[in-house]
Parts: C-alpha cells; structure tokens; sequence
C-alpha cells in the first residue's frame, strides 16, 4: 500500500478521537482538463476503520468527497488501542495508516 494516511488518534473517558488525512486526488470524472477533455474519474470507493485488528466503521464512499480528504469521528476505546485506516479507491489503488493510542 503506497499511500499513508496521516492518523491523530486520543482516548479520554472510553472514547477515542480520530482525525485522519488521506492524500488522493478525488476526481469526479465531470472535470475538464487543460487540453478540454474531462478528467477520468478516480476516486476512494471504500473506507475501513479498524480497532485492535476488529472492524469499527465501514463506508463507501464515493466521488462527492473533496481533494485530499479529512475525516474525524469517535469510537469507543481507550488508551493502548490500535487504530487503523484503509480505503481503496475504483482504480483498485489502496492507502493506509495506523496509530496507536
């Protein structure tokens, strides 16, 4: 997996905080480039948040995320857990990223 997610995760009172950026271009296929022809589609189709190796969160998700998405939600958890973030975009190219609490 060539593309790292940048991952901020922090427990307090059972709940863990996760703030992650995935680099991806996230084009929607309705884009003209500067030659004028439309820019093919590419964007992350799945996303997966996974807690101590157990899936917490899964998504699809699809070309309506901007450049270079953002995410922040909570799971339930506490210090010392491991958080990891993967996403496959439709080219079938897969980013990822962990973090421990």
């Amino acid at each position: 997996m060539a593309n790292v997610i940048k991952i901020r995760a922090k427990a307090r009172k059972g709940v863990i905080d996760i703030r992650g950026l995935m680099s991806h271009p996230m084009e929607t296929g309705l884009r003209k480039g500067k030659n004028g022809k439309l820019v093919p589609e590419h964007f992350i189709k799945h996303l997966t948040i996974l807690k101590n190796g157990v899936e917490a969160i899964t998504s699809d998700v699809n070309a309506t995320l901007s450049k270079d998405p953002y995410i922040h939600l909570k799971v339930s958890g506490k210090k010392g857990d491991l958080i990891e973030v993967k996403w496959i975009d439709n080219k079938g190219a897969e980013g990822y990223g962990k973090k421990k609490v």
